[in-house]
């Protein structure tokens, strides 16, 4: 699993994605914004898109939920498992780098047609059913490979809890 990750999440105290890659050994981020940023990833894409898919709801995305087990298994074989992709940003940054990178355009998209709420209620969204990052990695994994992502889920709280335990109690009234 690779994550793109706006330039502008990086040092985001409430960004997500940093503990999706501690908490699983197949994770990393890259950083940057436009195709240059990405250049590797972008050359290996282009050499073989269909070891590649992509979370992201755009005009052509289908939904994760409704891939066949035969599909699933497919992206998730031993021999040559695909290469999640997700954008990591607020809606607005994540869009931003979906249009940026119009490479991505080529790579199978999914979205979520039944993801659970997000419980990670610090940042707020006004995607309906919007995820943190390190939500989606967990549905993901969890749709294709039957990954329990209770620990993820369990790593977002303890996050959140300490971000609420650090705040005033004027500020800590609006979540």
């Amino acid at each position: 699993m690779i994550i793109l990750q706006h330039p502008s999440e990086q040092q985001h105290a409430k960004s997500t994605a940093h503990l999706a890659c501690l908490a699983l050994d197949n994770a990393t981020i890259i950083v940057g914004e436009n195709a240059d940023d990405f250049a590797d990833l972008k050359q290996q894409v282009e050499q073989a898109p269909h070891q590649f898919l992509l979370i992201y709801p755009s005009q052509t995305s289908q939904a994760l939920e409704r891939l066949s087990n035969t599909q699933k298994a497919a992206y998730t074989a031993d021999s040559s498992p695909a290469t999640i992709l997700l954008l990591d940003g607020t809606w607005r940054k994540a869009k931003k780098l979906w249009h940026l990178n119009p490479w991505l355009q080529s790579l199978e998209q999914f979205h979520f047609e039944h993801a659970p709420q997000g419980q990670y209620k610090i940042r707020k969204t006004s995607i309906d059913k919007g995820l943190s990052t390190i939500e989606a990695v967990g549905y993901t994994l969890n749709q294709l490979e039957m990954f329990d992502p209770t620990p993820l889920v369990g790593i977002l709280r303890a996050l959140a809890n300490q971000q609420l335990s650090a705040m005033p109690a004027a500020v800590k009234k609006r979540y």
